[in-house]
């Protein structure tokens, strides 16, 4: 592995797995996704629609390809299934010695149900079940949305011992259902006699996110109180995500499900790229760390982490006192944390299909030029 005084060697010794937020042919053909797991202790990749569409839009990696499946008559959504589960299994392959030398819970990658099917829950139960038969490697994980449908969705997808990686979680009310649910999924598959140590999950708590769209409210409150919050509510959110984290998997029937072979299902911290630049770059990577999380992380952060990441050990455990009166106070500078989390979710389920439909044009032009 990489240099042990890097910053991101120090986060791995404290227990967190960076994985990248991007993933594209091209990056796996040319040896840049191997380079990342040597040089930057990168153990993972997460994918998701918008993803897809940058990697299409650009090169022609996936030229000869799109080529075949034009001659073979294949649709847009046949083209694109095929396309994206191929590079995830290829990148699978890329991690498979992380994979072996973690014992399974590192070395994966994530790939999306569609976005449309958010709501749907028996549509996304159908589509993982096909991209985890498509995929075919023991260290895929499949992407389901924290949307209500989507918690039924997750307790029967991992009933059947299939990893999920739990996706657009904003809120501390959602994470404990998302919880909830991989522990009614674990007891399903325990049913049904699934060996428990074989399935993986991770949840997907967003970051950068919270802090753009409470940020913005505070901004029109614009009381001195309001203003002093800015920036604040971000970390405070997440840091609470892993004492909830922490409680939820110390109850009895969490530690029974332990006992036989069950893993907890570890946060991750995603949307983790600063979208203020008068913050510090590595602010979500740095005042996040702490053991047994995931971060995954675009190029741009990770880099600026390996460049100049102040990595000081757990900075999670002992702040939950100050992150609840950072919950305090933007509660009593006037912003509804609830209803920002349900206009995050709702805004993250349509920018994805907005990328959706921005994958299929790409795809669709390709497969036309390509007659």
């Amino acid at each position: 592995m990489s240099d042990t005084t890097t910053p991101t060697a120090q986060l791995s010794a404290v227990g967190v797995s960076i994985w990248l937020d991007d993933l594209s042919r091209e990056r796996i053909a040319s040896g840049g996704l191997e380079k990342l797991i040597a040089e930057r202790d990168v153990v993972g990749v997460t994918t998701n629609p918008t993803i897809f569409a940058g990697a299409l839009a650009k090169g022609e990696a996936y030229d000869e390809q799109v080529a075949k499946l034009a001659a073979s008559g294949a649709n847009v959504t046949e083209a694109v299934f095929a396309i994206t589960t191929d590079d995830v299994r290829a990148a699978s392959d890329v991690f498979r010695g992380v994979y072996d030398a973690t014992a399974g819970q590192d070395g994966r990658v994530s790939i999306e149900v569609e976005p449309g099917l958010a709501h749907d829950a028996a549509g996304t139960i159908a589509q993982a079940q096909q991209l985890w038969d498509t995929v075919d490697r023991p260290n895929a994980m499949i992407k389901i949305p924290a949307t209500l449908e989507g918690l039924e969705a997750i307790t029967e997808v991992i009933g059947r011992g299939i990893s999920v990686n739990v996706t657009l979680i904003f809120s501390l009310e959602r994470h404990r259902q998302v919880i909830k649910a991989y522990l009614a999924g674990l007891e399903k598959a325990k049913a049904a006699g699934i060996d428990l140590s074989t399935i993986r999950s991770v949840a997907s708590f967003f970051v950068s996110r919270v802090d753009t769209e409470t940020d913005k409210r505070l901004a029109e409150i614009g009381t001195d109180e309001a203003v002093a919050l800015k920036s604040k509510l971000g970390v405070a959110n997440a840091q609470l995500a892993y004492r909830l984290f922490e409680e939820e998997f110390a109850t009895e029937q969490a530690k029974a499900l332990l006992e036989a072979g069950a893993h907890p299902q570890r946060p991750l911290w995603a949307s983790t790229g600063v979208k203020d630049p008068s913050l510090p770059d590595t602010l979500y990577v740095t005042e996040l760390a702490v053991a047994g999380v995931v971060n995954t992380m675009p190029e741009k952060t990770l880099e600026a982490t390996f460049d100049h990441g102040v990595i000081e050990g757990d900075a999670v455990t002992g702040s939950y006192a100050a992150a609840d009166e950072v919950f305090a106070a933007i509660a009593a500078a006037g912003v509804d944390y609830d209803d920002v989390s349900a206009v995050l979710e709702k805004e993250g389920v349509e920018k994805f299909i907005v990328s959706w439909n921005e994958l299929l044009d790409t795809v669709t032009a390709a497969l036309e030029a390509a007659k």
